[in-house]
């Protein structure tokens, strides 16, 4: 399908209609994880900090920030993708979008774009609250860019799919619940995984999240636990294998059309 071909109206009605809701809802948006975040700040870098004093040449506070964002760079992705297209599975509208003349692909760009717009904007707002806690520097600006857009992405395709998978309310906060956020405590986010004993740093090394963590705190400081081009190819191929489950969700209409 070319550029032009595109139903950008459709796009664009999906995209504003996901993007108004998290509008309506400002306070549980974007003022519970900054309030939140905040709270990290607070417990981890103030009292953990005055343990800590730099963990590899970086100030314990200045070292959380990019974490603290992946934490709720994820889980908002997660969130607000999965509630997106399940909420019109749950209300029966969704027969209405895909009978609607607006290709899958469309669909898709409509719902995980919204759902990476928002979680970008949390990721931005929760980086200027860190400035007024400690004093953090950016050595690569284009590649924190580059892996938190890559990351909104790939986890709110992860998040399209958990929508698209559940049958309840309970299933949908199942994976991000049990699974997700573990992965992202476990995976470097307020520590590095020099400071764990050898055998607890090659099982680091099977958590994926750890690679995404990892190459964005080497965008900030300049360090990384694993090598930045391994956490390129990790966030690359997360986002591939997303793309590829969600091509095949429509091809068969799993859990769509029965």
């Amino acid at each position: 399908m070319n550029v032009t071909d595109m139903n950008w109206n459709g796009i664009r009605a999906i995209y504003r209609f996901e993007m108004a809701r998290f509008f309506r809802s400002i306070i549980q948006s974007i003022v519970s994880p900054v309030l939140s975040t905040s709270l990290y700040f607070v417990v981890f870098g103030a009292a953990i900090g005055s343990r800590i004093d730099e963990v590899e040449g970086v100030s314990y506070g200045a070292f959380i920030v990019p974490g603290l964002i992946m934490l709720s760079v994820l889980t908002q992705s997660l969130q607000n993708a999965s509630f997106g297209i399940y909420f019109p599975k749950f209300i029966g509208t969704i027969y209405e979008i895909l009978s609607a003349p607006i290709s899958s692909l469309e669909i898709v760009i409509g719902y995980v774009g919204a759902a990476a717009t928002k979680a970008m904007l949390i990721g931005s707002i929760i980086l200027g609250t860190s400035f007024f806690f400690v004093d953090i520097s950016i050595q690569h600006p284009f590649w924190m860019l580059a892996f938190l857009m890559l990351t909104c992405v790939s986890f709110s395709l992860m998040g399209f799919i958990i929508g698209i998978w559940a049958k309840s309310f309970e299933q949908l906060n199942l994976v991000p619940l049990l699974v997700v956020t573990p992965l992202v405590f476990l995976g470097g986010s307020f520590y590095s995984i020099t400071m764990l004993p050898p055998i607890w740093q090659t099982i680091s090394l099977f958590n994926p999240v750890l690679y995404l963590v990892s190459g964005f705190r080497w965008s900030f400081f300049g360090t990384s636990d694993v090598p930045v081009v391994a956490s390129l190819i990790a966030i690359t191929a997360f986002t591939a294998l997303g793309l590829a489950i969600v091509w095949w969700i429509f091809r068969t209409g799993y859990r769509l059309k029965a």
